[in-house]
């Protein structure tokens, strides 16, 4: 009886996404005399193409780090307030997920023109003599992406920090831990599943981003998305999006299923 109530999901996603997956790696190793592994020779062999990975890889670590950072002390304030300040840090959290990445991506560009809110705030401050390019540059590309993922870190951590028993917390000050040692070796260690889950679930979204990087810095910054994209749409190379999309994926699933082990072992560390 389970099984069958199972059945109409199963059969969804093996046709939505079982299938096309498993028509983008057949066409991955399909040439044109037949079976061949040229694509990935192609991807894995060439140096542009390790550079793109390099490239995507850092900038995703990137994201995750800064996200991290940030996103922790939001996710401990949201977890630790109630009341009013809680239903608004929420909205600021959830708000900017109603809001299309296209949309969001394109107010970040106004903002970052020479003529936008950010330069002129420099100025009138007194901290530039005349505006800066942030626009098409590396640093925009972070900010942008970072603004776009962060709710993805906050999330995960806010459920784990909400679950902490503040008994730990005083039971740290009565044995005369100061707020230093008692965030490293109390609170760390035991939001660290949330620290897991929010970071392989930012950096795997930020590997595989597309939009924001094409807007925001376009093919100054390749990543494999992009170079997905312009194999199937431009040059009608199927064979080599099709492989770039495979390396990407397993890259994707392999940070998923290293943060799902992790978090199993430290579930089972802090269950002993």
């Amino acid at each position: 009886m389970r099984g069958l109530m199972a059945l109409p999901a199963l059969l969804f996603m093996g046709i939505v996404f079982a299938l096309p997956l498993g028509l983008l790696l057949a066409k991955s190793v399909q040439g044109a005399d037949g079976l061949t592994l040229n694509g990935y020779a192609r991807v894995l062999g060439d140096a542009y193409y390790r550079g793109v990975i390099w490239d995507s890889l850092t900038l995703a670590f990137r994201v995750t780090l800064i996200s991290l950072l940030v996103g922790y002390p939001a996710a401990y304030a949201l977890a630790r307030t109630g009341g009013v300040m809680q239903v608004l840090l929420f909205s600021l959290v959830f708000l900017p997920l109603t809001v299309s990445i296209i949309v969001k991506t394109f107010g970040l560009t106004i903002m970052f023109r020479r003529e936008g809110i950010l330069n002129w705030l420099l100025i009138n401050t007194g901290l530039t003599d005349g505006p800066i390019r942030f626009v098409f540059t590396e640093m925009s590309l972070v900010i942008g992406m970072v603004n776009v993922f962060l709710p993805f870190m906050i999330l995960p951590l806010y459920s784990v920090i909400r679950m902490l028993d503040g008994r730990y917390l005083d039971a740290a000050a009565t044995l005369g831990a100061g707020p230093f040692t008692t965030f490293r070796r109390v609170v760390l260690p035991l939001t660290m599943p949330g620290i897991v889950a929010g970071s392989s679930i930012v950096f795997a979204i930020s590997v595989a981003a597309y939009v924001t990087p094409g807007l925001l810095i376009g093919e100054r910054y390749m990543t494999m998305s992009m170079v997905m994209a312009k194999a199937f749409l431009n040059f009608r190379d199927y064979q080599l999006g099709s492989a770039m999309a495979c390396v990407m994926l397993v890259i994707a699933l392999s940070i998923v299923f290293a943060s799902s082990f992790l978090t199993r072992s430290l579930e089972q560390r802090g269950g002993r």
